[in-house]
């Protein structure tokens, strides 16, 4: 039987706060699912995981991603078929949003407004995953 599975990838894109230098988090609104998660998308055939969060991160947002830390991935059925998401941090570098096809809002959130605000409870262990990532050792 051949792997059905989905192959998606996305980074947890963050950036400190202009105004505080606080950490904040952008979370993205997709109107077709109206929910509210981390940037990320299916890969293109051929398309390494790394190289197709980054390019979903930048469709989706409008910011370049700096990767960072491996985060974990995400292991879920959609419509009876296995999805796997691998994540990154992303540092947001240069960039603006514009709402698209796909994306019509962005919010830039602290992590604790963040994990409020995500849909699926799955996302939230990603905003740990990226605090303990950017946890000095």
């Amino acid at each position: 039987m051949a792997d059905d599975t989905i192959h998606a990838a996305g980074c947890v894109l963050w950036r400190r706060s202009p105004v505080d230098s606080a950490l904040e988090i952008c979370l993205v609104h997709r109107p077709k699912y109206d929910d509210w998660s981390h940037p990320k998308g299916k890969l293109k055939r051929g398309e390494g995981f790394l190289t197709g969060a980054l390019r979903e991160v930048e469709e989706e947002t409008g910011y370049d991603a700096v990767p960072g830390a491996v985060l974990p991935t995400l292991h879920y059925l959609v419509d009876g078929r296995p999805k796997e998401v691998r994540y990154w941090a992303g540092e947001a570098a240069a960039g603006r949003f514009a709402p698209n096809d796909e994306v019509d809002r962005v919010l830039w959130l602290s992590p604790t407004a963040a994990r409020h605000r995500l849909t699926q409870p799955r996302d939230r262990d990603l905003v740990d995953a990226l605090l303990d990532a950017l946890r000095p050792a």
